[in-house]
């Protein structure tokens, strides 16, 4: 069996390769993505109506990739929403869309160029995973949203996660700094391309 562009991306070992791999996935990503059976974007836009109100603004769209995540919300008419992403690659597919008001590389993980309290809420999607974002992206994510704004997140729950990264959503709650909203119930996420994925859906809200 060919090897899936999502298989490529999680082998990728540094930055570097990680940031090669999605420019060059860019035009084809939502296309192989959504042929896989994609759900991510619809159950976190279901969880993000429910829990960000529609006068919510601004809004972070972290690691927006080519946009997939942003258009159901731009639909409702959700925004102004910001978009970050490593790959210049995805932010030329998300820029054709004209659904952020800006969009800027940064990487996840990193300390990220904007104020402390600037957004209103925070949508990750796909983003805060194994060999992609590491588990520290959740502080800097705490620190630019304001105190009561929802963080809704996907997370892996397969055998392939990795420990870090719930411990790290568990140790940001313990040190008070957010508190648990609400979680799906455990997804399927690429049924028909990477089956053996498994997502929840994350809400919490920083304190």
């Amino acid at each position: 069996m060919e090897e899936t562009g999502v298989a490529r991306s999680y082998r990728a070992e540094t930055l570097q390769e990680q940031q090669a791999a999605y420019d060059d996935w860019a035009t084809q990503y939502e296309i192989d993505l959504c042929a896989m059976g994609y759900r991510i974007p619809a159950v976190m836009a279901a969880v993000a109506t429910r829990f960000i109100p529609a006068n919510t603004a601004p809004i972070l769209d972290a690691g927006c990739g080519g946009g997939i995540q942003a258009e159901p919300l731009a639909m409702l008419g959700y925004g102004p929403i910001t978009g970050i992403d490593l790959s210049e690659g995805m932010l030329e597919v998300a820029r054709a869309k004209s659904l952020y008001q800006e969009l800027r590389q940064m990487t996840l993980g990193e300390k990220l160029d904007f104020p402390d309290d600037k957004f209103a809420a925070i949508i990750s999607s796909g983003t805060i995973t194994p060999h992609h974002a590491p588990p520290k992206s959740f502080e800097e994510l705490i620190r630019i949203a304001r105190p009561g704004a929802p963080i809704i997140f996907s997370m892996r729950d397969d055998p392939a996660q990795e420990p870090e990264y719930p411990e790290a959503v568990a140790a940001l709650a313990e040190a008070g700094l957010w508190s648990k909203v609400f979680s799906t119930e455990s997804f399927y996420s690429m049924p028909y391309g990477e089956p053996e994925i498994t997502h929840r859906i994350h809400v919490y809200e920083v304190t």
